[in-house]
């Protein structure tokens, strides 16, 4: 099937009983045992498993053709899992362009427990000299944030298998309407379902897809299971509802993203628009080659620096001020404010999550908020 169509039949089951098109939502947190102390129905108790969270997981992962997916009540609870799944002293290689939620949460939880190395994963030399035999896995994020750095996946993972090590792609910002990164060689993915995959800023979720089971995806599976990070029905209802425009809503956010990039790259007062379907961008020909399309996430530098960012973003009157991403409203934000003193982030940069308003009027309220 193709993408439209997973995403509206993979995570929705027919009601059995009523027969309704919808599957209704399971709010129970036990089920009831059989005489035999079994549990025919597949289900026991709500953190182990519910009918609406099994729908979610199946619709991610088929969308990312993987073999399993497992959700999480956020993106950093997914991430966290993987992390936690990993034996103490396990040696990390992750990006210098990294969401600061999860570069944040190595450093400040995992400190003492596990090693990690923030690095340029695209340059080949320098991940080669970082693997050291307790390496465990490589993350990849591509786009990165804030700065849209674009990640070779096929070059990451033949590195990455030539020393039978694990790559685990951010495929937040991309969604597998842009990219597919198992395919391309990742090993597992991970995402914020809070964003596009919910699309209207109201719910939170994370995910994490497998390209296959294995002995590590069970230390995952346990640590959900046992940690309890999961989202609730409810929360599993709303994605797997929302999903079901995703492939659509991202091809809307994208066309707006690549017109505002362009408007952007031509005023007088934006010193550099950082955007990979922009042929200025340094890794446009990579994004050309393992990107679907390019995405609805854009930043830019304000030739006037900090001062003149915070005037920019303190102007727009469509556009949000605020954190997070993949809504129908557009997002604009001064990053650097953020993500805090430890931030390599540009003080004059704004981040934009590019929403489903019309061009015309998106360009229009950053034109007068510049003029």
């Amino acid at each position: 099937m193709k993408i439209e169509t997973i995403a509206i039949h993979a995570g929705n089951h027919t009601d059995a009983s009523t027969k309704a098109v919808v599957q209704p939502i399971v709010m129970a947190t036990t089920f009831e045992r059989d005489e035999d102390g079994g549990f025919s129905s597949g289900y026991s108790y709500s953190r182990a498993a519910n009918p609406n969270r099994a729908a979610l997981e199946q619709v991610l992962a088929k969308l990312e053709n993987g073999a399993e997916a497992a959700s999480f009540s956020s993106g950093n609870a997914a991430g966290m899992s993987v992390f936690q799944s990993l034996d103490p002293g396990t040696h990390i290689i992750a990006p210098d362009d990294m969401y600061h939620g999860l570069r944040n949460q190595l450093k400040a939880l995992f400190a003492g427990i596990l090693e990690f190395d923030f690095i340029d994963v695209n340059d080949s030399d320098v991940l080669q000299a970082h693997i050291k035999p307790n390496t465990g896995i490589i993350w990849i994020e591509t786009p990165s944030n804030p700065l849209l750095k674009i990640t070779d996946i096929k070059k990451v993972a033949g590195i990455a298998n030539k020393h039978n090590l694990k790559v685990v792609c951010d495929n937040t910002f991309a969604t597998p309407v842009c990219q597919s990164p198992l395919a391309l060689g990742a090993d597992m993915v991970m995402h914020s379902a809070t964003k596009y995959f919910g699309g209207h800023s109201d719910l939170m979720g994370g995910a994490l897809i497998t390209a296959e089971k294995s002995d590590w995806w069970e230390k995952i599976r346990n640590v959900q299971t046992m940690g309890g990070a999961i989202p609730s029905p409810m929360d599993c209802y709303y994605l797997v509802r929302s999903i079901k425009t995703l492939p659509y809503r991202v091809r809307g956010h994208v066309h707006n993203a690549q017109l505002l990039a362009q408007f952007l790259e031509s005023h007088p007062r934006v010193d550099r628009v950082l955007y990979p379907g922009l042929s200025s961008h340094p890794q446009h020909e990579i994004a050309r080659a393992q990107m679907h399309a390019f995405g609805a996430m854009l930043s830019f530098t304000l030739k006037g620096g900090e001062e003149e960012a915070k005037k920019v973003v303190n102007a727009v009157k469509i556009f949000t001020r605020a954190t997070s991403l993949g809504g129908v409203e557009s997002l604009i934000e001064h990053r650097s404010s953020v993500e805090g003193p430890d931030t390599k982030t540009p003080l004059n940069l704004l981040r934009v999550s590019v929403g489903l308003e019309h061009i015309d009027d998106l360009i229009a309220d950053l034109k007068q908020a510049m003029a």
